[in-house]
């Protein structure tokens, strides 16, 4: 089976497990509670400060007085609070779901390689500050990828194109770098990704595919606002879900060609203490290949 379909399926598979739903759904309540804590300590005081905003500003003074000729009163009053309420949430989903996926990544990366490669030797080939530096340095990149590229989505072809291959492009480097950081060395590393780029960039493209998913979701949460409580949190949890098998896509192909790169080096010399790495799937015994060969 090829490597890229076989990681796909072994993905997956553990996005049904018990721990990997668990972090797909901690955002939510992490949201909740902080959410809960701030209403409680700061929600007065900021539908307060809001209020006396709206109605100390001199040119929405004007239009208070034309809607109170029209019937409607106390507009402030009704505005302050969906107002601090649509300052706030977005800024607390978005350090939330943050903090998660922070937390996510080496979580997920743990998992497969207890389960998959418990025997494989972890080098230590990049720290927290590499990986933060190797995120920060491959977003700068797109960012400007993506200006520059601007004029070009003007021909239809390009439009579909162009974004996605360089968010596939941003995907696979970050993801695929966390993945490798704690088992293999900056040679290893490099190899990986010199000689698997092109399915990288595949997994990629298709992991910021599904990541559109959400977008569509939480639109829906705009247009139809009755429904606009429940759909944002299933939005949330679809996009953490998301991330979740796009992690564990990555780390499976990854941490395979790992094994394999290491298993294709030349035997060590005579003396020398021999490393035994095999790969047991207990998670996903079911859709297992057939044992990889040294």
């Amino acid at each position: 089976m090829s490597p890229l379909i076989d990681s796909f399926w072994r993905a997956a598979g553990y996005c049904l497990m018990p721990r990997v739903i668990a972090l797909s759904l901690l955002p939510l309540v992490l949201i909740g509670v902080v959410t809960a804590a701030a209403g409680y300590f700061f929600w007065a005081g900021a539908v307060a400060w809001m209020q006396s905003l709206l109605d100390g500003t001199a040119w929405l003074g004007t239009v208070w007085g034309w809607l109170a000729h029209l019937g409607v009163s106390d507009v402030p009053a009704v505005l302050a609070p969906l107002l601090v309420l649509l300052l706030t949430l977005p800024v607390v989903v978005f350090v939330c779901v943050l903090a998660v996926s922070v937390l996510m990544v080496p979580a997920i990366v743990d998992l497969v390689a207890k389960r998959r490669f418990a025997q494989m030797q972890r080098r230590h080939g990049a720290g927290v500050l590499a990986s933060i530096w190797w995120s920060a340095s491959s977003t700068v990149v797109a960012l400007v990828l993506l200006l520059l590229s601007v004029p070009l989505w003007l021909i239809p072809p390009l439009v579909l194109i162009l974004p996605p291959l360089i968010w596939g492009w941003l995907t696979y480097r970050v993801m695929a770098f966390d993945a490798l950081a704690e088992h293999a060395s900056s040679e290893e590393r490099k190899t990986i990704f010199a000689r698997h780029r092109a399915s990288l960039l595949v997994i990629g493209v298709l992991c910021g595919l599904l990541g559109a998913a959400p977008a569509v979701v939480w639109a829906s949460g705009v247009v139809f606002v009755a429904a606009f409580f429940v759909l944002i949190p299933v939005a949330i949890w679809i996009y953490t879900l998301v991330f979740a098998f796009s992690s564990l896509w990555f780390t499976h192909y990854c941490l395979q060609a790992l094994h394999r790169l290491r298993s294709l080096q030349p035997p060590p010399a005579p003396g020398a203490a021999v490393t035994s790495e095999p790969v047991i799937d207990v998670a996903a015994r079911p859709l297992a290949p057939p044992p990889l060969q040294p």
